[in-house]
């Protein structure tokens, strides 16, 4: 979160007040702050996504999962987080029905979305071919997904925006990891 000083709320009260130019100015960073959000770049496959950096509790490599029997090729698998048990999405087999081939670049994001559905709140890694950088959004540059041609449902999507010369599709990471349609999916595989 930004914190951006004004006038008002100078404790010294000998310092010289600002300009208006520099209250436009302070007002016009404000606007920006506001008007934009940052997201992880990433990608699954030739697909390039970001998603909510507000969301990601820590990014790690791949490493030991522990696989469970008769769940979909969504789930793949729980690992052992600091002593937490957190299940490990694919986010590949998730949005395309390709599982993430594991490479040197794979990693695992670990996020914490808030409670949905009416369910607890969820933490859970969500693993992916590639992880790039924190880029900054402005939402005013944000288009809707389009209906046809998306690479996937488009409803896992919050809209398309070009930042630095690529198109990123953005995530809609509580729609993505719904436990309502992933306990769904696990119970139509088992049965």
């Amino acid at each position: 979160m930004h914190t951006l000083a004004t006038p008002a709320s100078n404790a010294n009260a000998s310092a010289p007040s600002r300009s208006p130019v520099g209250a436009a100015a302070v007002a016009e960073v404000a606007d920006e702050v506001a008007h934009s959000s940052q997201w992880l770049r990433l990608t699954v496959g030739d697909i390039v996504y970001a998603l909510p950096i507000e969301h990601v509790r820590e990014i790690l490599q791949v490493g030991r999962m522990t696989t469970l029997p008769r769940v979909p090729p969504v789930i793949r698998g729980v690992m052992n987080l600091r002593g937490a048990v957190v299940p490990v999405i694919d986010l590949g087999a998730r949005l395309t029905q390709r599982p993430v081939a594991v490479g040197r670049r794979s990693c695992i994001i670990v996020v914490d979305l808030p409670p949905q559905d009416d369910r607890a709140s969820l933490v859970a890694g969500v693993m992916v071919d590639a992880v790039f950088e924190v880029i900054d959004v402005d939402q005013a540059t944000v288009s809707p997904t389009p209906p046809l041609g998306a690479p996937v449902t488009a409803a896992y999507l919050s809209g398309v925006v070009t930042a630095q010369g690529r198109r990123l599709h953005l995530l809609d990471l509580p729609r993505v990891l719904s436990q309502r349609e992933l306990t769904e999916l696990v119970a139509s595989h088992a049965g």
